[in-house]
């Protein structure tokens, strides 16, 4: 069954779930003296917990790298976490619903940020509403846009912002902490970007390889040409079967002796990405595993530059 097909199915049962059993709940949700932020993901929250320091306790309802975002289902645990959030930071975008359906359930009235609006990518003329209890809505993907923003460290900047902005207004007396705080981070996505601003002046123009659009951000920003079929990277994003031609002509790239890089999604692995990976070992084209998820024990900048550093030696900058 396709992956995005599963999901639907989980969410729609599991919202009929939370509008039976989302009474109220007590407003602590967080060590006293401080907000409570609940996340999407470890990403977000790491750089929640980088703007808002000690004046904020961080909840990521998908924390660990074992876990595929595509295929998580929230507890009823969890619908209590953001009942009693006092912020909520999502993607968004189609990438994680389930913050959605376990918003509309809940009736909070917190406030949400959502990343990917955040990203100039972002349709101007996008009039979906983020937070929905519909959840075949809520996961649907814009046509056309990239929606793992967390692979652009500019976004990402402007992430901290908004969150400093909105934890100023639910505490104003640190408001000042929480600008420091995020002015120092975007500090460090600026160096970032400067890291892949230096692999582009040596290898714009370069091929890569991915089996999903999950580093594209990245990619571009490096100046490097994305050498994938698109019917590859669609179908495998969406939990399908890569159609026989399609999968000859993704192997046909990887023969051709031009692409440089390839690299995978550490937590979608398939048949299709094996055989990817084998074509190009028998190449010898470096392969990468770039994940969805904030190893254990980083941070989203010390990440993002250890992706970039393997990016930067797999091209031989």
């Amino acid at each position: 069954m396709a992956r995005k097909a599963t999901v639907l199915a989980a969410l729609g049962a599991f919202a009929t779930l939370l509008a039976g059993c989302s009474g109220t709940a007590s407003p602590a949700g967080s060590t006293a003296g401080t907000l409570s932020v609940v996340a999407s993901t470890n990403v977000y929250g790491q750089i929640a917990e980088a703007v808002g320091g000690d004046a904020v306790t961080v909840t990521s309802l998908i924390a660990s790298s074992a876990q595929d975002p595509h295929e998580f289902e929230p507890s009823a645990g969890d619908q209590l976490k953001v009942q009693r959030a006092d912020l909520l930071i999502e993607n968004g975008g189609g990438y994680d619903p389930f913050l959605d359906a376990l918003v509309g359930a809940s009736g909070t009235t917190a406030p949400v940020i959502t990343a990917a609006q955040l990203s100039p990518e972002w349709p101007a003329d996008d009039d979906t509403s983020t937070h929905t209890d519909d959840a075949d809505h809520a996961h649907d993907h814009l046509e056309g846009f990239n929606e793992h923003v967390f692979y652009d460290p500019a976004t990402m900047g402007l992430l901290a912002e908004a969150i400093a902005q909105q934890l100023g207004s639910l505490d104003p007396a640190r408001a000042a902490e929480f600008t420091q705080n995020a002015k120092t981070f975007a500090d460090g996505t600026a160096a970032l970007e400067d890291s892949l601003a230096t692999i582009a002046r040596t290898h714009a123009g370069a091929r890569v390889f991915v089996t999903e659009p999950l580093p594209l951000y990245l990619t571009d920003a490096a100046g490097l040409e994305n050498a994938t079929p698109s019917a590859f990277s669609e179908a495998v994003e969406g939990g399908q079967d890569v159609p026989p031609a399609t999968l000859l002509d993704a192997l046909r790239v990887l023969s051709s002796g031009e692409v440089k890089v390839v690299i995978t999604n550490a937590q979608a692995a398939g048949a299709e990405t094996t055989q990817v990976e084998d074509a190009a070992g028998a190449a010898g084209i470096p392969v990468l595993k770039f994940s969805e998820i904030l190893p254990d024990g980083t941070t989203y900048l010390g990440w993002m530059q250890g992706n970039i550093d393997q990016l930067a030696k797999a091209l031989g900058a």
